[in-house]
């Protein structure tokens, strides 16, 4: 398998929001618009690439008694860099977060790729394989962030369409469920339409 082939199967074969339905805490919680969506979802994907290659370099030296806190101690690392470093440059978006950043540790997503693909794989391919399911996340994130604040507050990123106001059932977490189980069906349609 190809790398590019990696990457397209992490958006689309093995989508972590729409087809594994992983990490639906943070989909739920932080896609009240496109921004925080895609804030979220680019954090995710940091924290992916470069927690693949660190496991994926390290896999062979850790003990199988203790891999997973090893991997969870490695991946909490990024996660505090990915969190200060947002604080820093974008503090709007990491107040706006707020939790969700931190949680990033123990999001299934990220575990679980390093258990199933980093801890077997070269780094290279653990970087694509990241790249691609975090690219992947950050488009479902988005989709759904995007979908939510434009028929719950009639804006596109944060830039308003019109006067009025739109539906608030789509901010709330209801509105969250029902985007999120429309687009998953949509989704899942184009996928077998395409393969």
């Amino acid at each position: 398998m190809s790398n590019l082939s990696l990457i397209t199967k992490g958006i689309i074969k093995e989508n972590p929001t729409f087809v594994l339905m992983l990490g639906m805490c943070p989909t739920l919680g932080t896609t009240t618009s496109a921004m925080n969506g895609l804030g979220m979802g680019l954090a995710t994907m940091v924290v992916l690439v470069l927690s693949n290659m660190a496991i994926s370099s390290v896999a062979s030296f850790i003990p199988a008694k203790v891999r997973i806190p090893c991997y969870i101690v490695i991946i909490a690392a990024f996660v505090t860099i990915v969190q200060f470093v947002m604080q820093a440059y974008v503090p709007a978006l990491y107040e706006t977060l707020g939790l969700f950043i931190p949680l990033i540790v123990v999001n299934c997503i990220v575990l679980g790729r390093a258990e199933a693909f980093a801890s077997k794989n070269s780094v290279i391919r653990s970087a694509f394989d990241g790249l691609g399911i975090g690219l992947g996340f950050a488009c479902s994130l988005t989709v759904l962030g995007f979908v939510r604040e434009l028929f719950g507050g009639l804006s596109v990123f944060g830039h308003k369409l019109a006067d009025a106001d739109g539906m608030l059932a789509f901010v709330l977490a209801p509105g969250a469920f029902i985007v999120l189980g429309y687009l998953m069906v949509l989704f899942n349609k184009a996928k077998t339409k395409i393969s």
